[in-house]
């Protein structure tokens, strides 16, 4: 068996505060199983020089972050990004977060009405906002705080950069799992008018079901009272997203020799789309 690895789950925001931090979940597979996950701690980072230092840990660590890795092919074709990642992430970052926004409208501009955004392959599957969008929710802004980071660390990237093996970042949708136990059923709001009891009942059935040895995943968990507590509390779902994470990358790590790219990622990964931890390619 090799090395047991750290496993991360971030729940990632661009812009950290006290108020809305970056939250990283930690934990270990703790069995020769690959199936019983060990929930270990949650760190809540202000600010983003601790999500570089992070990156930048020696390893042996597997990440999975809730920030898209890549872009719609036809959006990079379009505005010339180049044809393999680091070309264009390196272009991304080279813009400011005004630019990036005005690239992207402009894009959108000649484009009809409910057409205006562009899916990668993965985005269906996993049923993910597309990466460009940079509103409701902005997944396109933290696409851009996080480019320079990841650049910056050379951490191993699958099926996009090659890098340090003992550091393994994967995109992840905490969404998908959640949606597996609670089909549509909304859990989390960062409105505090909308941080009612039905969203705490619906973070108690979640939790319950991560519980449950026959999960979707096949994870069990061990985790304290405390550290439930906590993700059932935290009416924003940064916490649990963070949880939802460290469990994809419990299931990334027992597939670490699985496919040509390893993680149990498919085979067949546009190098500027990415692809997202767990979810199941369309036939």
């Amino acid at each position: 068996m090799n090395q047991a690895r750290k496993l991360w789950g971030l729940d990632y925001t661009s812009a950290p505060t006290r108020r809305k931090p970056i939250c990283c979940m930690s934990g270990e597979l703790a069995d020769s199983s690959d199936r019983l996950l060990k929930v270990q701690s949650l760190q809540r980072w202000e600010y983003s020089a601790q999500f570089q230092a992070a990156l930048n840990e020696s390893g042996p660590w597997l990440a999975v972050l809730d920030l898209p890795f890549g872009l719609p092919r036809e959006l990079v074709d379009r505005i010339d990004l180049g044809s393999d990642w680091v070309t264009m992430a390196q272009r991304v970052s080279a813009w400011t977060r005004p630019q990036w926004v005005d690239q992207l409208r402009a894009f959108c501009a000649p484009r009809p009405v409910g057409q205006k955004f562009v899916h990668r392959a993965c985005d269906r599957p996993a049923g993910s906002s597309p990466s460009m969008k940079w509103v409701n929710p902005p997944v396109a802004l933290m696409l851009h705080s996080a480019l320079p980071a990841l650049l910056a660390s050379g951490v191993h990237l699958p099926g996009l950069r090659s890098g340090d093996l003992q550091r393994v970042a994967i995109e992840g949708y905490p969404g998908l799992l959640a949606r597996s136990v609670l089909g549509r059923r909304s859990y989390k709001s960062d409105d505090r008018a909308k941080q009612d009891a039905r969203r705490h009942q619906s973070r108690v059935d979640l939790m319950q079901g991560l519980l449950t040895p026959n999960n979707s995943l096949g994870i069990e968990l061990d985790i304290d009272e405390d550290l439930k507590a906590g993700c059932i509390d935290d009416p924003s779902g940064d916490a649990m997203d963070a949880l939802l994470c460290l469990i994809q990358a419990a299931w990334c790590e027992a597939r670490r020799d699985e496919g040509r790219h390893g993680f149990g990622l498919p085979d067949s990964i546009d190098p500027v789309e990415g692809w997202i931890a767990t979810a199941v390619p369309e036939a």
